[in-house]
Formats: C-alpha cells, sequence, structure tokens
C-alpha cells in the first residue's frame, strides 16, 4: 500500500504545471545553498548606469521584471522556448521592452547591430562570445551567471544519465571571451548544496527541466525514485551538488 501510494503522489507531481522559470511550488521543499555574490546585485549596479540593454534568454521575465526600477531607456530580451516567449510577450511587452525569438548558441548570429548595446546579461543561456563582443559598443559590459557543468552530478549519477553540458565551465568560457575581444573583469566559481525534503519534489523538478534526465516520467524511471526514497529513508535527507558561476567581462 506504501508503495502504491507513493507512486500516487510522484504522478500527481509529475501533472503540476510549470511556467517561466518558476520553481515556487517547491517552496520549503526545495532549499538551496546560496552563492556570496549576487547576479540580481550585480547586473542592477549594471543597469544603473546603462542606456541599452539586452537580457539573453530570460526565460519567463521574471528575473528582469523584479529589476524594473533599474531599467535603462532600451530593454530587448531574447527568449527562445515557445511557451515562455509568449509568457514574455503577455508580461514585458506593455512595459515597453523589445521582444525577440532568437536562439543562442555558440555559432549562430544574433541579430543586432555592431556595438547596439552597453549592457547585455544572460542567465542561464548560451553564448557565443564573439557575438556578444560585435553587439557591444566598446567600454560595454557582458555579465553571465551559469549553471555550473557539474550541477547535480551526484543526483544524474543516480539516473545513470551523462552530464548534458560537462564542459560548461568557467575554463572554457573565459578563454573564448578573451579571444572575442573581452576584459575579464571578475570571475566567481561557486560549489554549495541543495537539498530535496521529498522524492515528489525531484519528480517535479526533473519534469520542469527536461534536459536533465532525457525521457524522464514516473512510470520508466520508478526503480531509480524508489532508489531516492531509500536514501530518504536512511539518512533523513536527499543531498546534492549546486554549483554556478558568475563571469563580467568588459569590452576593449
Amino acid at each position: 500500500m506504501y508503495r502504491k501510494q507513493l507512486i500516487e503522489t510522484w504522478k500527481q507531481e509529475e501533472k503540476e504545471p510549470f511556467s517561466g522559470w518558476d520553481f515556487s511550488h517547491l517552496n520549503g521543499r526545495m532549499i538551496e545553498e546560496l552563492p556570496p555574490w549576487s547576479y540580481e546585485k550585480r547586473a542592477a549596479e549594471l543597469m544603473r548606469r546603462s542606456r541599452s540593454l539586452l537580457d539573453m534568454g530570460t526565460g519567463g521575465g521574471e528575473k528582469l521584471f523584479s529589476l524594473q526600477e533599474y531599467w535603462p531607456e532600451s530593454v530587448t530580451v531574447t527568449e527562445e522556448y515557445p511557451p515562455n516567449f509568449r509568457l514574455v510577450k503577455e508580461r514585458l511587452e506593455p512595459l515597453g521592452v523589445r521582444v525577440m525569438d532568437v536562439p543562442l548558441n555558440e555559432t549562430t548570429p544574433l541579430p543586432f547591430a555592431d556595438g547596439e548595446f552597453d549592457l547585455v546579461i544572460n542567465r542561464h543561456s548560451g553564448i557565443n562570445s564573439a557575438e556578444v563582443s560585435r553587439i557591444l559598443e566598446p567600454g560595454g559590459v557582458f555579465l553571465t551567471k551559469q549553471v555550473h557543468g557539474r550541477w547535480a552530478d551526484d543526483l544524474l549519477a543516480i539516473f545513470e544519465v551523462p552530464l548534458p553540458w560537462e564542459n560548461d565551465t568557467p575554463e572554457y568560457y573565459v578563454p573564448l571571451l578573451e579571444a572575442a575581444g573581452m576584459e575579464i573583469r571578475d570571475v566567481q566559481d561557486w560549489k554549495g548544496k541543495f537539498e530535496f525534503t521529498d522524492v515528489g519534489a525531484i519528480v517535479y523538478y526533473l519534469k520542469a527541466i527536461p534536459w536533465m534526465v532525457p525521457g524522464f516520467s514516473v512510470d520508466t524511471h520508478l526503480d531509480y525514485l524508489f532508489k531516492l526514497e531509500e536514501m530518504l529513508q536512511e539518512d533523513g535527507q536527499l543531498l546534492f551538488t549546486a554549483r554556478t558561476f558568475l563571469i563580467e567581462a568588459e569590452k576593449k
């Protein structure tokens, strides 16, 4: 009976809606340590001195919206994930923000003019270093916060899947930015922990981020979920590795 109840609970979590980058459903159930630095505070400080901002891969626009009081005169955002793109248009376009559907990766050109922006920010999205440098004016600043390639490596090991972006590290991006004509002003590489209070929270988390465990569902991954439940009963916690990094660079 206990096993059946767990499966029913997990399947309910699997059905819970998720939009933007809003994990409020997991408040109190996913507990993250925080790095000693704040991407949001750094972005706000830079916005105070900016005239033209590009937010690459804004997600649901939640973070940018929370910084509205610091916005410069001109604000552009990109987002390529269709559900998020619709959400961002509804949320930010009425505020005068230019919203564009632009794929972000290491090779695709960006549809902006040379030197169009004096500030480009990027939270958890792809980086084409040469293009970022091109669209920044001289003296312009690029700020990015990225999930480290070894984020949750211990959780993914339980599901026996490879790390999706193992090369996402400061050591990888810094030389690319420097080669594109950027001067590195700061690099922060932080490692900590995050905890789930129940396995259902992990179900919701993995459904919300489908690239972590491709093809994840309760039905197909029951054995792994029960392994996590055993860990929780034995250890009293589900603790995994959190790792993020921040880079701030200026165009020469």
